[in-house]
């Protein structure tokens, strides 16, 4: 399978990327800010499964002209399988001390880069390939709201609803496309965000998940908000 994981240098994305390497002798191209990590995640790969390609990208996802750096290389491996959009950003602060440029940042991230990404490879899309939105229990539909996160819900619900309008208008090209709405994992971002909080899963569990569902889940599911929670909404 030929893969792109954004956000990959770091929590979620990074144990996906690894649990990728250790299922088959996949292509993976692993965006993110960080290029140091990301030539950790590399050696780390390489060395659970040596038959692997890792490529990784160094790259703003958000950033104008992101689609010259990763077009040549998706051209140059045959294509796309499985695309996680899994980069992700959080601000935790009150309602009424956020900004219009939280607005912009949260959104511009959480939101336009996936509908930017898609679009770009609705060309190199193999047949029967797989789309998997990461999302949020905070952005699905009747679950417990946090005070201090309501762009970052808000932003994730826009995720979900994206997911169901593109697998529509996609699946007629052969495109799967699904949404994970995750609970609480113990990575960094959560860390940041509620200090001192310890989650029960950890990013390697919901990373095996993750690169479970998005090489088998396209077989059951299409345009479907998935909660993946040990809670109930």
């Amino acid at each position: 399978m030929n893969i792109i994981v954004t956000g990959a240098s770091r929590g979620i994305g990074n144990a996906t990327v690894k649990a990728f390497a250790s299922t088959g002798n996949h292509k993976i191209i692993a965006v993110s800010r960080s290029g140091d990590r990301l030539d950790e995640l590399r050696k780390e790969c390489l060395i659970i499964n040596p038959e692997m390609e890792i490529i990784t990208l160094p790259a703003d996802i958000g950033h104008i002209g992101f689609e010259k750096l990763l077009l040549p290389v998706v051209k140059k491996i045959g294509g796309i399988d499985i695309l996680v959009n899994n980069a992700g950003k959080m601000i935790n602060k009150p309602f009424s001390e956020l900004t219009g440029n939280d607005f912009d940042e949260l959104f511009n991230i959480n939101v336009k880069s996936v509908f930017n990404l898609v679009k770009i490879l609705i060309p190199y899309f193999n047949i029967d390939s797989h789309v998997v939105n990461i999302s949020s229990m905070g952005g699905f539909q009747g679950s417990l709201k946090f005070p201090g996160l309501s762009l970052y819900s808000a932003s994730k619900g826009a995720v979900a609803i994206l997911t169901e309008a593109m697998a529509e208008e996609l699946k007629n090209d052969g495109i799967s496309v699904n949404c994970l709405a995750l609970g609480a994992v113990q990575t960094e971002m959560l860390e940041e965000a509620f200090p001192g909080y310890k989650a029960s899963l950890t990013p390697d569990e919901m990373g095996k998940y993750i690169a479970d569902f998005a090489l088998n889940g396209n077989k059951y599911f299409n345009g479907k908000i998935l909660p993946v929670s040990v809670s109930t909404p």
